[in-house]
């Protein structure tokens, strides 16, 4: 996905021969919760910026039998409020992430889709005017 603001282009870190500087901050596998205790799924991949050397969004995979028939979502590492060794916890409640956008490339251009997903999720995307990158956690690839 590219970000027209920008020109940047996210990826998946899996398709990256990059990696997470501190292999700690790797949370690729963990559990994902809601802010209620709810299971969302398990971060199956990291979206990285490969020019910036950041994580934007967690890819949440749920559902499905050992990773087949899975959805997928795209979280915003904005709502991204504790991480512990086994779980991300987020600050939305299941039903913002279960509504979240789809992204589907063939239908969607990524420009809307961004402005979609920040606006659902109600942060301001990381190419906006004044955007801090958030202090915790923080993931540098």
């Amino acid at each position: 996905m590219t970000n027209p603001h920008t020109g940047i282009e996210l990826i998946k870190l899996s398709d990256s021969d990059r990696m997470v500087g501190d292999p700690a901050e790797d949370i690729r596998g963990r559990k994902v919760q809601d802010r209620d205790g709810t299971d969302l799924g398990r971060v199956d991949d990291l979206l990285i910026d490969p020019d910036d050397q950041k994580v934007r969004m967690l890819h949440v995979a749920h559902g499905g039998i050992l990773g087949f028939g899975a959805t997928h979502s795209y979280v915003p590492i904005e709502a991204i409020r504790a991480i512990d060794d086994e779980v991300v916890h987020v600050a939305e409640p299941k039903q913002i992430v279960a509504e979240a956008p789809v992204y589907d490339p063939e239908l969607i251009d990524a420009t809307e889709y961004y402005n979609e997903l920040y606006r659902h999720y109600g942060y301001p995307p990381f190419w906006s005017a004044g955007y801090i990158y958030p202090g915790y956690p923080y993931y540098r690839i």
